[in-house]
């Protein structure tokens, strides 16, 4: 059965998903007829060759199943660029900028571009980046639109910088498509959401006693809520995300962190109304809950859970900056001075509309300016002011 509000793919494209299909079965039956929520959505997102993320559909932009704030506009990257200069600024020559996944190359092309103008290029810009086809065309994108002395500035990488090193990580829209374990509350008990075949060997939930680091997690998240998570609550965590933060910075002696994303704080998150969390797919700019069908096709995705975001960023050594919306951080990083520039150059009445469209886009309530939310970190270095409008921390 399709998804609700997302159409059926055509037959090369079921064809694929049926292959990633019998992967999966092949793995829940290796593992003795069962795998638990987060291995589904790391087969159905990264499994080589298959996955969503592996596999070499169009995924960003009009013509694909999402748009991402780089993807919309070049605006959003400028004022990226203008919020952690300072910081490149004072980490000096050798400084690098490390994105986490590089999408089609957008952000990267208009980033190092306005490095460029606010003079805080960095010595190398390093993207990581698991997708062998999302490489390549980040590649070609930026050999063809960059000058060649800055794209001589990119590398890509297959891993974390290990050694030591300084300068600054960026990652947007990249903690919401990490493989998050499903949890439900059954008669007192912490369950966690596997995946079974059923009889027709289709996808099938499941629910099975957690494991005792999982339901410490659970146990831990609901002692900050205002009240107990009710019979039958069934939500995500991501009780990973403090060693994959330690992970990504590896080496990083000084600098910053920023993070941007959709979600909430803890209190939001797991209200008592959201008592199904927040998992979904997204198709061809649709967005369903049926998140067992078309694997390979649909993106999957769990809202962040910025306070455990915070936590895991102070628990691996470094200083919390700020917390805000985006519409706040991109306000506050002179996204109003970007839009008059631009405006002023614009060719036509056209292009103008468009720029003013795009930055409602960006920060409206009912579009990314409100689910959108940036967090940063810092060690050795000052990056709060790029957090001095619109402070949320107190939420957290």
């Amino acid at each position: 059965m399709p998804s609700s509000g997302i159409p059926a793919p055509g037959p090369d494209a079921q064809a694929h998903s049926a292959r990633l299909q019998q992967v999966i079965r092949e793995q829940i039956l290796a593992a003795g007829g069962r795998i638990p929520f987060w291995k589904f959505m790391e087969l159905a997102l990264y499994a080589p060759g298959l996955g969503y993320y592996s596999a070499g559909a169009h995924k960003f932009g009009a013509g694909g199943d999402f748009t991402t704030a780089p993807e919309l506009s070049t605006l959003f990257s400028g004022c990226v660029a203008d919020a952690l200069a300072p910081v490149l600024k004072q980490l000096g020559e050798e400084a690098v900028f490390f994105e986490l996944g590089g999408g089609s190359g957008a952000f990267a092309h208009a980033c190092l571009e306005a490095l460029r103008d606010l003079d805080a290029l960095p010595a190398c810009y390093a993207i990581l980046e698991p997708s062998a086809d999302l490489r390549q065309r980040q590649r070609e994108r930026l050999q063809a639109r960059l000058s060649p002395a800055l794209f001589a500035r990119v590398q890509w990488l297959d891993g974390p910088i290990e050694d030591a090193w300084s300068g600054v990580v960026f990652a947007n829209e990249v903690i919401d498509a990490l493989p998050a374990s499903r949890f439900c509350l059954r008669e007192g008990s912490v369950l966690e959401e596997w995946v079974a075949l059923d009889g027709e060997g289709r996808f099938a939930r499941v629910d099975v006693p957690a494991d005792a680091m999982l339901a410490a997690s659970v146990r831990q998240l609901e002692s900050c809520l205002p009240q107990p998570l009710a019979e039958g609550y069934r939500s995500e965590v991501l009780v990973q995300l403090p060693y994959w933060v330690q992970a990504v910075v590896g080496g990083l002696e000084r600098g910053a962190l920023l993070f941007v994303d959709y979600g909430y704080a803890r209190g939001e998150y797991y209200l008592p109304e959201r008592d199904d969390g927040t998992l979904r797919a997204f198709r061809q700019h649709r967005v369903g809950n049926a998140v067992y069908d078309w694997p390979g096709l649909q993106d999957i995705t769990a809202s962040v859970d910025f306070t455990a975001l915070a936590e895991a960023g102070v628990g691996a050594g470094f200083e919390f900056a700020g917390y805000c919306s985006q519409a706040s951080f991109l306000i506050g990083n002179r996204l109003q001075e970007r839009l008059l520039a631009a405006d002023a150059q614009a060719a036509d009445e056209a292009t103008r509309h468009g720029l003013r469209q795009q930055v409602k886009r960006l920060t409206l309530p009912s579009e990314m300016g409100e689910r959108f939310q940036a967090m940063g970190f810092q060690r050795g270095v000052d990056f709060g002011p790029a957090f001095a409008l619109g402070d949320l921390s107190h939420r957290l």
